[in-house]
């Protein structure tokens, strides 16, 4: 059983447990369940921002521990002062070290579109990310099938959300379908979690241009987002190598800057 294998059987347990603590009904008394949201790819599409998805994350199964006392609050609002576009929160607890408060906590302090990043194989995680105050949700093709992809991307829509569809073969691009708002090539391979931005370069033709295309994982240069704007990518997901720094905001920062 391979890393993913392993989370998504965690995460079907989790679920079930989730649904008899926190029921749908409850969760659509949230304060967040019927505010508007804001729009992950027009952020990603204005000229005046850098196109950068700055994630926040305190651990993964590949590296371990990256920055497991970071404080959302002074991530989440430094990344933003930096002129990211948008922020991701990893919500994921078992093995990236997240939880849903990351995200309402950085709901709280930021007005930006936020992506809940998690693996999401059940219309309650959707429930749940508008329900915490999430934009947009993440929907992994290595995860579902073509038909579960339509269907939860069809429910993430019905509630307002906007949804990023991510690929890693060209073989995925047959899931796409008109609920999904971005497409994201995700160079880490999750069965090894090998990562190479080649994967983009060599996907990017191949996704039509009615998508808003990103690119994420293993993004550690500026150069590398220049090259990769070259071939229409205009967003930009990048975690580790904001979050495995001491001040992830100053290097975010830094980062840009040198864009």
């Amino acid at each position: 059983m391979n890393v993913l294998e392993k989370i998504i059987q965690h995460k079907k347990q989790e679920i079930a447990e989730r649904k008899d603590i926190y029921p749908v009904k409850l969760l659509e008394k949230s304060i967040y369940f019927d505010t508007p949201v804001v729009s992950l790819r027009k952020y990603l599409s204005r000229a005046d921002k850098s196109g950068i998805i700055a994630e926040f994350k305190r651990r993964s199964p590949s590296k371990g521990d990256i920055n497991p006392y970071a404080s959302v609050e002074r991530v989440s609002i430094g990344y933003m002062q930096a002129g990211a576009s948008a922020l991701s929160v990893l919500t994921d607890e078992q093995f990236f070290g997240g939880k849903n408060a990351d995200l309402t906590e950085a709901r709280k302090y930021n007005f930006c579109p936020i992506l809940r990043k998690d693996f999401i194989i059940d219309e309650y995680q959707i429930v749940e990310a508008r329900s915490i105050g999430a934009d947009a949700i993440l929907l992994i093709a290595e995860c579902l099938d073509k038909t579960q992809v339509k269907e939860l991307a069809a429910f993430a829509k019905s509630l307002g959300l906007e949804v990023l569809f991510e690929v890693h073969s060209a073989a995925q691009l047959n899931k796409l379908n008109e609920h999904l708002d971005i497409v994201g090539v995700n160079n880490r391979n999750l069965e090894d979690f090998s990562v190479s931005i080649q994967t983009s370069l060599d996907l990017a033709p191949q996704i039509p241009d009615n998508f808003v295309k990103i690119s994420e994982s293993g993004i550690s240069q500026p150069a590398s987002i220049h090259q990769l704007k070259q071939v229409g990518f205009q967003g930009f997901l990048i975690g580790e190598t904001f979050m495995k720094t001491a001040e992830p905001h100053k290097t975010c920062q830094t980062f840009i800057g040198q864009l």
